[in-house]
């Protein structure tokens, strides 16, 4: 009988890369998935981030009206708030201001959230208003009431 000529070190080298190559691809996979993790992570972050000085900045707008009503309970005051975009889906969500605090009520009800307001003002506090496809919120103090509203007084845009 004849020896056998078969190179097996040659197939031992053929099965090294193929291991090498599956080996690569789940790390590569692994790694997409965790980058994408975080990336998600940190969206979601800056999202809750976004909303929750776009809330403060309301608040304070609030505040200030309420102490322009300790100083002359017959004046007007009208100041525009900008609102910051965030990736969330604003037509879910909803801007409540009750007398002690603002309120974002969120239909998945994870963004839910809410800023306590001093209520030291003589004014009561109202409004609501839908986030969908907004850019500004106007903060109202007139004739005894602090409301939010999504169009300031028509006056105010004449200028006069």
């Amino acid at each position: 009988m004849k020896p056998s000529n078969h190179d097996d070190g040659g197939a031992a080298t053929e099965l090294g890369y193929v291991f090498t190559f599956l080996l690569g691809v789940v790390l590569l996979s692994v790694f997409g998935v965790w980058a994408y993790s975080i990336e998600t992570a940190t969206r979601e972050r800056w999202n809750a981030t976004a909303i929750q000085a776009n809330l403060d900045d309301v608040a304070e707008a609030v505040e200030r009206a309420d102490d322009a009503a300790r100083l002359d309970a017959d004046l007007r005051y009208v100041e525009r708030v900008d609102w910051r975009p965030s990736e969330a889906d604003e037509t879910t969500m909803t801007l409540v201001l009750d007398q002690d605090e603002l309120r974002l009520d969120h239909t998945g009800g994870e963004l839910d959230s809410a800023v306590d307001l001093s209520g030291l003002g003589p004014a009561t506090h109202e409004g609501e208003v839908v986030l969908a496809g907004i850019d500004t919120i106007w903060v109202i103090y007139e004739q005894g009431v602090t409301r939010i509203a999504l169009i300031p007084p028509l006056d105010t845009l004449s200028g006069s």
